[in-house]
């Protein structure tokens, strides 16, 4: 089973380093695990002047899986749009059509209070997200910035085939049966005929899922509710631009960003796994990162790409155990829990394993 390790930039190298000691043990464990670790990002550009070079794009593509860390940073803003690492993730994921991005968002009874909302609001709080994302916005053409009559205008291409909407609609209704069986579509039909297609290929692909709940609602209504009854919600599905904006709103609800792992998937289940929390370069080299969401990610990585359900359960378990012991990081810290750094986290996770 070869997995490729891209660090990547900020914290990244931090907490990857962190879940690949977690699998080590596996492997200690008979586990046959074969890592190789590669460029991507900013690190990338520094060194080849490519944020996703060719050695990596070979890397990856012989890979079964990808373990990635974080990109970026403020050094690279003003590189040509091409160069900028944030590019090298775009690319990753439409060279290996990983058009399938998970993003549960589970609330621990021991987090209730770091959440920014009431305990009462998100207690048991289990919410994942499907996210498309190779398609829409970010991806559309036309895209650009030109001059039209004396100024600048940027313009970008909302757009959506029938058949990647059918084809993540799938994976949500499938997701949704495996759960409580609520799945709710999320677009912003009443403006955009873009998405108007979204919600017809949906209710058509419910026909074949009888027994799921579908429900539909507009983005910037999901945005409210998201914060106002979170709890009423199960699996959501929707494009790309929402799911970006709606799944880092939903990390806030469980106390912090760094707690979220993500699975991103081909339709093999070869996957990428990364926190969604960005590199934060203001911490980087300070063993202050949180680096439970990169070894959450592992664990998903056991489960969708290798089908290791009991592994993936004892890396999830091992970190409920840390959080129960009131070991914390900086950032899920509150008074008379036991503060740790990025390693003190891999350490204790690693004792609980």
């Amino acid at each position: 089973m070869k997995i490729a390790v891209l660090p990547g930039d900020g914290i990244g190298p931090e907490i990857v380093a962190q879940a690949v000691r977690v699998i080590e043990v596996l492997r200690g464990d008979g586990l046959n695990f074969e890592m190789e670790p590669g460029l991507m990002g900013g690190c990338a550009v520094d060194a080849t002047g490519e944020p996703f070079p060719e050695a990596t794009r070979r890397l990856v593509k012989d890979a079964d899986a990808i373990l990635l860390g974080a990109v970026g940073g403020p050094q690279y803003d003003s590189l040509p749009r091409p160069q900028r690492p944030e590019r090298g993730l775009l690319d990753i994921r439409k060279s290996l059509n990983l058009f399938a991005n998970l993003r549960p968002a589970v609330l621990y009874p021991e987090l209730a209070n770091a959440s920014t909302l009431k305990p009462e609001v998100v207690a048991g709080l289990d919410i994942l997200i499907v996210r498309e994302l190779t398609g829409d916005i970010y991806f559309g053409e036309p895209r650009g910035i030109e001059m039209r009559e004396g100024q600048r205008v940027g313009f970008n291409t909302m757009i959506y085939s029938e058949s990647e909407i059918r084809r993540i609609a799938h994976i949500a209704f499938q997701a949704a049966q495996k759960r409580d069986r609520k799945l709710c579509s999320v677009d912003k039909m009443n403006v955009l005929e873009c998405t108007q297609l979204w919600r017809e290929v949906v209710i058509e692909t419910s026909s074949e899922y009888p027994d799921v709940e579908l429900t539909h609602m507009l983005v910037d209504n999901a945005a409210m509710q998201l914060v106002r009854n979170p709890r009423q919600f199960d699996v959501i599905v929707t494009g790309n631009i929402f799911g970006d904006i709606l799944s880092d709103e939903a990390s806030m609800l469980t106390g912090s960003i760094g707690m979220l792992p993500s699975a991103s998937l081909d339709e093999n289940n070869k996957g990428l796994y990364e926190p969604i929390h960005g590199s934060a370069p203001d911490i980087a080299g300070k063993d202050v990162a949180n680096p439970l969401a990169t070894i959450l990610s592992l664990a998903m990585m056991m489960r969708y790409t290798f089908s290791q359900e009991s592994i993936s359960k004892r890396i999830e378990m091992a970190v409920k155990k840390v959080l129960s012991q009131g070991y914390r990081t900086s950032d899920i810290y509150e008074s008379g829990m036991r503060r740790v750094g990025t390693a003190g986290m891999g350490d204790a996770v690693l004792a609980n394993l």
